[in-house]
């Protein structure tokens, strides 16, 4: 059994050094955003258990504390860089805020997040047989306040109750892109929604909700999957066009029969993009979710949306970008509402339609652990089709 051979290898671990990747926020250089070291395999606390990672999704941290130490591990860099005085790339030890400038952080490949799946390799002594949990579940972790900092080989939980169980039907590398992309896309669709039956309503029974995605990315491909399966009960009157940001992402948009899709031809001007928008809309649109969003996408996403619409952007880039937009916003009578990470209950219900096949993940590429510094460049390149997992440990 595979998980008899993984407690097996687990036992000689314990108490000795495992890996550790952080996957730093990556600025106009991709240069030196990905760090290796070995951190302390972590004791598992009374309440919780202890988590034998898998798969992670490649996510970058935005935001870096003044320290690298975790409640799951503590560093010991030997030969790495001192963290009182940055990590390279870094100023009196925080990131810098410059808006990345390569093209894979744009159409939404990479974005900051946690991701996680693996097993459980040990329970706290407090837990009791109650629990719902035990040893060689597989489960996902949601992204709680106070996760790791970064992705290593065992992570410990204090509280079961940011796990959740993986059906049998989703492999950990599946798993391993619900809890940011999967869950933010999901946590849009429940925010758009009252939107869409507002407009609906507004339009009468033949009027028809048109919704713009704008990015081809993890982010984007989630969001158009989990859109049609949110609206399918009223399909003929939700229509759904994806703005591609580059071609492989136009090919991946176009395999969904009930999306449209149009181009944004970064050689194009402004005024040509916003025509082909509008025609592929058959007019203006009344909701967009920008999921590629610097100000010249949000710039251009204003001026497809009609009047009274509103544009869903992530909150990572609300506090950069709301203040620029906000006063043009009302000018045009729309709206820019910032969305955040959704609950671990809509995780769980994601969970639930994934296993039973309900929605399709988009496709994705598992690469060693070892190779995530090149993942990270091939991802703010472009040159990965769909989501990059990086893989810790194998169970087959």
């Amino acid at each position: 059994m595979a998980t008899t051979s993984l407690l097996q290898s687990v036992e000689c671990k314990m108490n000795k050094l495992c890996r550790q990747v952080s996957i730093e926020s990556p600025g106009p250089s991709v240069k030196d955003c990905v760090f290796s070291f070995e951190v302390p395999v972590p004791d598992v606390p009374p309440n919780g258990a202890r988590i034998r990672v898998v798969c992670a999704g490649a996510c970058y941290r935005l935001r870096r504390s003044p320290s690298i130490s975790s409640i799951s591990s503590v560093s010991s860099l030997n030969s790495e860089p001192s963290i009182e005085g940055g990590l390279p790339g870094m100023s009196g030890g925080m990131p810098s805020t410059q808006s990345p400038a390569h093209h894979g952080l744009r159409d939404g490949a990479l974005f900051p997040g946690y991701e996680v799946a693996g097993i459980v390799e040990s329970l706290g002594a407090e837990v009791g047989p109650s629990c719902g949990y035990q040893v060689g579940d597989r489960v996902v972790l949601y992204p709680y306040e106070g996760v790791p900092h970064g992705y290593a080989e065992f992570i410990i939980v204090h509280e079961l109750k940011y796990l959740v169980k993986l059906p049998d039907t989703i492999p950990l590398s599946v798993a391993a892109m619900l809890p940011t992309g999967a869950l933010l896309a999901m946590s849009t669709v429940f925010a758009s929604h009252e939107y869409v039956q507002k407009i609906l309503a507004q339009k009468g029974e033949n009027g028809i909700c048109k919704i713009l995605i704008v990015g081809t990315g993890g982010l984007a491909l989630w969001m158009m999957r989990i859109a049609s399966h949110h609206f399918s009960a009223t399909s003929d009157r939700v229509s759904i066009t994806v703005a591609s940001l580059k071609d492989e992402g136009f090919l991946l948009a176009k395999e969904h029969k009930r999306v449209n899709v149009v181009q944004w031809n970064e050689d194009l001007y402004e005024k040509q993009l916003i025509e082909r928008t509008m025609d592929a809309c058959q007019g203006e649109v009344d909701i967009v979710i920008d999921f590629g969003t610097t100000s010249r996408s949000l710039h251009r996403s204003l001026q497809c949306l009609g009047k009274g619409g509103v544009v869903f952007i992530s909150h990572e880039v609300a506090e950069r970008l709301m203040p620029k937009f906000s006063r043009r916003a009302e000018e045009r009578q729309q709206k820019i509402k910032s969305v955040g990470m959704g609950s671990i209950e809509q995780l769980q219900e994601l969970v639930d339609l994934v296993g039973k096949g309900e929605i399709e993940p988009p496709p994705h590429t598992v690469f060693p652990a070892e190779e995530a510094s090149e993942v990270v460049k091939k991802l703010c390149a472009s040159e990965i089709q769909g989501r990059a997992i990086l893989q810790f440990f194998s169970v087959d």
